[in-house]
């Protein structure tokens, strides 16, 4: 697997599915900022729609339309997530901790999402509201500090040890 953080605005999504979980999975993608996501209530979505997505969560739907949506998919060259079937998966979703603009995330590969809910959750707890207001102080700082002609390396060192100072990770 390879971790990336997408932004939205460039890439085309879309969610198959119908019920609680397909509709979590839309509004999740919506709030990270996929304004433009695309729900679609059962796998019979046509070719021109498949060859316009970059990205497409499969959720609920029975495994023989699921299978053969995510073939459809990936001969449109659409990664395709089906959730909770690993095997059918070119990506998986992470669990996530959103924090203004921190954002952490957890992964088993698919392997073991339960316990990436549970990782999450203790993150929750170690990581609260006020990491938001923190990353906005830092970009702040390094926007002053670049303008500054501050390298980059002498700007992690000032990063570093503002967060020891302030006691951040403590």
């Amino acid at each position: 697997m390879i971790p990336i953080a997408l932004d939205p605005r460039f890439a085309r999504l879309a969610v198959v599915g119908t019920g609680e979980r397909a509709a979590r999975r839309l509004a999740a993608l919506r709030a990270a900022g996929a304004a433009d996501a695309r729900g679609f209530p059962d796998a019979a979505i046509g070719a021109d729609v498949l060859a316009s997505l970059h990205a497409l969560w499969i959720v609920d739907v029975p495994s023989d339309a699921a299978r053969a949506l995510a073939q459809r998919a990936r001969a449109a060259r659409v990664l395709v997530n089906v959730e909770d079937v690993p095997a059918l998966c070119d990506f998986h979703s992470m669990a996530e901790v959103r924090r203004g603009d921190l954002l952490l995330t957890v992964s088993t590969a698919g392997a073991a999402p339960g316990l990436a809910r549970v990782i999450r959750g203790h993150l929750e707890t170690r990581f609260g509201a006020e990491w938001g207001e923190r990353v906005a102080e830092v970009r702040r700082l390094r926007a002053d500090w670049r303008d500054a002609g501050v390298a980059p390396v002498e700007t992690a060192r000032r990063i570093a040890a503002l967060a020891t100072e302030r006691g951040w990770l403590a």
